[in-house]
């Protein structure tokens, strides 16, 4: 079997789950549907004995007519049958209907757990995850669940019909109806072997789909960068063989599950041919009418169909289980961020201390080992070192994204892992390297953070940035639609909505993760004015990149390898000549006036 499960693994989060685990799990879900399965297990019973009522009314039937061929009888005859085919149909319109409405309530709500386990998710979580896998079991995985619930109800139906069925034909003739049971074993043996091959192949194939839709996103994303580096072909190529893996697996998929039939319709249409042999001869005998023995030949196709299907069912109930596994798998992730407590702080002033603190994305990669570091109320804390440094981290890590792995981090006294997240975030302002924007207006991704908040204090929120002079350039001011993700908004724009968007929320905790994307000098003005304002009496934490933003800290951490090895305001660790002075020299001096002014000189000297 190793050529079916070839080149997929499964993800990080993943689990395995019994049948039994996942049935018992899927019931759950169903559990407020009772009402409406109990109606439609009634149904399913009514519209089994219309179904099986009909071929034994033509099984009778056929014996009167060898004694009455009137036409009354004839029309009589005709009239039942027309009356149980639409009887059944009622029945069965009713159950489907009911079945649909139970089915729906249970996806809807599928649907908002596994939505509800993606938003809460650590970040940590983002990180190894693409997007498009996550967007899959969203949305396809719950899809393929639904369809394998209403497969069932259908199965359930046909099997309650050969019950039935095969009462009666007891009834009629007992070794016939022996040697149909007899006949039953080889094809259920031959469709439930079939069940541990089927559940893995079908897992494959949802991965591969996720994977399929993972490389879309991505590329759509990124499609402006491909255009302007000239890659589309390259894009393409690449989609190209990820298409390639998922033509091969799914043709895999579809070899496994073609090779069953044909062995179960042998197998059939031998027993089959066994039952029209053994009741022609005891119909030549005289000890089996006509009628019944209709009704045997009859009653075997209704009695291989479900059998037969099976292997077919098999198929589509390991997919909705494989599906429902994969939901499951996300909903029930444990989360890497673990409070121990709920404290809510009504007021924060800012104090942020990390004492000897410990932390690791991955268990062989330290960032920050015993780490400490106090940051004052109100006080502006510049961050600056060389990439992988620990920068992002200690700003993520106050933020709460992710766990750390030893000490502790304080929050005006309190260890961060007893408070309650939603409260506490709700006194942080953070403005991203690059801001997203929400599809939407200019307005509405100010007011994003703080939904309750009233157009007259958006506006004036607005206007605090930059003077507010930035909103003469939108062309329908803060009614502006800013496009998917910003789009339609330059860089500095959507920088200045960020600015906007915190001072409107007022945290007692700012942290930036400056851009180092080129602005041109009047939105470098305006945003440096914006952040001031923002700065204003609030605790700042800043990943800073331009120099205006350095000269004006309280105090400069230089980081080298998560450890502080420099510490000061900035004209004092410049006359130190350490680390911080090689930073300032190849980073940031050409920020400098001093250094703009002497290039200027120069160039018209030459």
């Amino acid at each position: 079997m190793g050529f079916i499960m070839d080149g997929l693994d499964a993800e990080e989060y993943d689990r395995s789950y019994g049948d039994r685990v996942l049935v018992r799990r899927i019931l759950s879900y169903f559990r407020p549907q009772l009402g409406r399965m109990f109606v439609v297990a009634i149904m399913v019973v009514l519209t089994s004995l219309a179904q099986t009522a009909l071929p034994i009314y033509i099984s009778y039937a056929l014996d009167q007519l060898q004694h009455d061929l009137s036409t009354n009888r004839v029309l009589g005859i005709s009239l039942v049958v027309t009356g149980l085919g639409v009887v059944g149909w009622a029945f069965n319109a009713v159950r489907r209907w009911l079945s649909a409405e139970a089915i729906g309530n249970v996806v809807l709500k599928l649907h908002e757990d596994a939505f509800d386990a993606v938003v809460r998710r650590d970040l940590s979580f983002y990180d190894s995850i693409p997007t498009g896998k996550i967007v899959s079991r969203v949305t396809s995985d719950t899809q393929a669940f639904s369809q394998v619930v209403t497969l069932t109800m259908d199965l359930i139906s046909q099997l309650l019909l050969i019950v039935l069925l095969i009462g009666y034909l007891f009834y009629v003739d007992v070794r016939l109806t022996l040697l149909t049971l007899a006949l039953a074993p080889p094809i259920i043996f031959a469709a439930l072997s079939f069940r541990k091959i089927a559940r893995d192949t079908v897992t494959q194939s949802r991965r591969i789909l996720a994977e399929v839709s993972a490389h879309i996103q991505e590329t759509v994303s990124g499609i402006g960068v491909a255009k302007a580096f000239r890659q589309e072909h390259t894009v393409y190529d690449e989609f190209l063989g990820v298409n390639a893996r998922s033509y091969r697996i799914n043709l895999r998929t579809g070899y496994v599950f073609s090779s069953i039939f044909p062995l179960l319709q042998i197998l059939s249409g031998v027993g089959t041919a066994a039952l029209v042999y053994f009741g022609g001869q005891r119909v030549i005998d005289r000890q089996l009418s006509p009628g019944d023995w209709y009704l045997f030949i009859q009653g075997i196709g209704m009695f291989w169909f479900p059998l037969t299907s099976i292997a077919s069912f098999w198929s589509q109930f390991q997919l909705g289980l494989a599906a429902g596994e994969r939901v499951f798998a996300l909903i029930d992730d444990d989360p890497k961020v673990v409070q121990t407590d709920s404290q809510v702080l009504p007021l924060v002033r800012g104090e942020i201390v990390f004492e000897h603190v410990d932390f690791r994305y991955k268990d062989d990669e330290p960032v920050l080992e015993d780490f400490s570091l106090t940051i004052h109320p109100g006080e502006t804390l510049a961050l600056v070192g060389h990439t992988g440094s620990g920068k992002s981290s200690i700003a993520r890590l106050i933020a709460r994204f992710y766990e750390f792995q030893g000490g502790r981090i304080l929050i005006d006294g309190h260890d961060i892992r007893s408070l309650d997240l939603h409260s506490y975030r709700s006194h942080l302002g953070i403005v991203t390297q690059t801001p997203f924007l929400f599809d939407g207006t200019v307005k509405d991704n100010i007011r994003y953070g703080t939904p309750d908040a009233s157009d007259e204090d958006v506006i004036s929120a607005a206007q605090q940035v930059g003077g507010g002079d930035w909103i003469k350039s939108l062309p329908n001011g803060l009614d502006t639609e800013v496009g998917e993700r910003g789009s339609s908004l330059s860089m500095g724009q959507r920088q200045l909505v960020a600015l906007a968007r915190v001072l409107l929320q007022d945290p007692a905790i700012f942290i930036l993760d400056e851009a180092t994307a080129s602005v041109d000098p009047l939105t470098e003005t305006l945003i440096q004015e914006g952040l001031d304002e923002v700065m204003k009496r609030r605790t700042s934490v800043v990943i800073a990149h331009r120099l205006s933003t350095i000269r004006n800290a309280d105090r400069i951490i230089v980081l080298r390898e998560g450890k502080i090895i420099e510490e000061g305001n900035h004209d004092e660790l410049l006359q130190a000549g350490g680390h911080y002075a090689e930073l300032y020299n190849t980073y940031f001096r050409h920020q400098s006036l001093e250094y703009i002014e002497q290039s200027g000189k120069l160039t018209d000297a030459a």
